[in-house]
């Protein structure tokens, strides 16, 4: 899977304009979010692999800014566990890794983001073994 780190005119219709260019060239939307900081629309979107270079291209001809295309790590939390975000952050800050974008998908998976994405692999892998029995 692949994030789309988009800029967006601070304005009515441009999310509809994102997400029209980004049907039209037959890309579905995986998970995300936008928001609106320092007077600029921002968003970030989830796309499998596949579809990122298409997404990209499509987006470009429409005038819309893609600031970067970045792996991310995908893990899921046990929802049944209070505090399992917090400990998984932990984890990562404790690793060295700056979490720099986090967001769920359509799946209620957690997407990150992070600055040293082979670390941040470690970090998730260790994550997965400890918790997949039913461990906190």
């Amino acid at each position: 899977m692949k994030d789309l780190s988009i800029v967006l005119d601070h304005q009515p219709g441009s999310l509809a304009r994102l997400g029209q260019t980004l049907g039209r060239a037959g890309v579905s939307v995986e998970g995300g979010g936008a928001w609106v900081g320092g007077g600029l629309g921002l968003a970030h979107f989830l796309v499998h692999d596949a579809a990122a270079s298409k997404a990209e291209a499509a987006l470009a001809d429409a005038g819309i800014r893609v600031m970067a295309v970045s792996d991310v790590l995908v893990q899921r939390l046990r929802q049944d566990v209070p505090g399992q975000l917090g400990a998984l952050c932990g984890r990562m800050a404790e690793a060295g890794v700056n979490i720099e974008v986090l967001y769920s998908d359509h799946d209620n998976q957690l997407i990150l983001v992070v600055d040293n994405l082979a670390r941040g692999r470690e970090v998730t892998a260790t994550w997965m073994c400890e918790n997949r029995d039913g461990e906190s």
